[in-house]
């Protein structure tokens, strides 16, 4: 009887572990998998199991392609199934082709008189994933906002960035899911960040591998009104829950699409977008409307030297600006009073309120 043994965390079982499980077997006779125990598990990677070890083993022994199931109680790193290995006295040791532990069983082998071998990848039944990526999907959150910027835009970017400057935006609803979206798309309010937090994925490095900022998965993670410093990666200066706002903002569709990578490199004039960021900065520092609708303007000013059509007054609103790059998507209007806002949405096609979204 040839004998085989895996071995492995195996904390949360999917598809990718039975096929692994499924060509190991087929190399033998018999399959023993070994599994780390939770204390295993905690001292050499500071983390529980996702399910008690007796459920994990009964889980593994109900496998058709699995033989015997033991569990590694070891504290040798990546040997944590020593005293089993030494009794079983397997003829094959099986690998992935990225064990991490790769060397320490090699000499294992070495040592017994086991085969060690590496089991090439092959191509995957369903789409890979991984113990870390099932984590992330269960931990994202269901529902996420999106943002609108004020000021300071484009020093979220890494390149664009200049010390000591800012950059004030908000996150706002009406949230969003990955089953209902009742924004444009492509419009200038984040919903690349959004989409990214929702599938359980880090943002901001999706975003800055775009070559544009970290400022939306920011806000939408952080919430709120806030304050973040330019600089290579997110740090907020500080934030608010941005309740004076409420009832102050709305958004309207251009009627077409936004497009932050494809504008990136135009020429623009970042010291005046400092300037607005720095401006606004003290608006929501103080809760102060007229101060921020300053910055907004002062933003708004570069946008249009960048290039971009002048956006239309609409119902008394005392701040616009388009949202993110410009050149199309959603535009951002304010307000002093929530009763012109209204006035404004009824009488305005395609403007719609939002409000500012905090959580604790």
């Amino acid at each position: 009887m040839r004998k085989i043994f895996v071995s492995g965390c195996y904390d949360i079982l999917h598809a990718g572990h039975l096929q692994f499980f499924e060509e190991a077997r087929a190399l033998g006779d018999h399959l023993t998998v070994s599994f780390a125990s939770s204390e295993v598990l905690w001292v050499h990677k500071r983390r529980k199991p996702s399910i008690p070890d007796e459920h994990k083993l009964a889980l593994l022994q109900g496998l058709r392609m699995v033989d015997e199931v033991v569990v590694g109680h070891g504290l040798e790193e990546g040997i944590d199934f020593r005293e089993d290995f030494l009794r079983i006295r397997p003829d094959v040791l099986i690998v992935t082709e990225d064990d991490k532990y790769g060397g320490l069983k090699r000499a294992l082998c070495e040592e017994t008189g086991a085969e060690y071998k590496v089991l090439p990848k092959t191509p995957p039944k369903f789409e890979p994933v991984s113990t870390s990526s099932i984590v992330r999907w269960v931990q994202a959150p269901t529902e996420a906002p999106l943002r609108v910027d004020f000021a300071g835009g484009w020093l979220d970017v890494p390149r664009f960035s200049i010390p000591g400057e800012f950059i004030v935006n908000c996150a706002v609803s009406p949230l969003v899911s990955l089953r209902e979206w009742p924004f444009e798309k492509q419009a200038g309010l984040g919903g690349s960040g959004a989409w990214a937090l929702l599938n359980g994925r880090d943002g901001v490095d999706s975003e800055v591998n775009l070559g544009v900022g970290w400022q939306d998965p920011a806000v939408i993670r952080e919430t709120g009104l806030c304050v973040w410093r330019s600089g290579q990666t997110p740090v907020l200066d500080f934030k608010q829950n941005g309740d004076f706002l409420s009832g102050r903002m709305a958004i309207l569709w251009t009627g077409k699409q936004h497009d932050t990578p494809g504008v990136v490199d135009l020429p623009r004039d970042y010291q005046a977008i400092a300037a607005s960021g720095r401006v606004a900065r003290e608006g929501a520092l103080h809760s102060d409307l007229s101060k921020l609708a300053e910055g907004i303007a002062l933003y708004h000013a570069t946008q249009l030297d960048e290039g971009m059509d002048p956006l239309a007054d609409v119902g008394g609103s005392i701040a616009r600006k388009y949202c993110g790059g410009g050149y199309g998507g959603y535009a951002l209007y304010l307000f002093d009073d929530p009763a012109k806002r209204d006035l404004a949405i009824a009488a305005t096609a395609d403007l719609r309120p939002v409000e500012p979204f905090c959580r604790v």
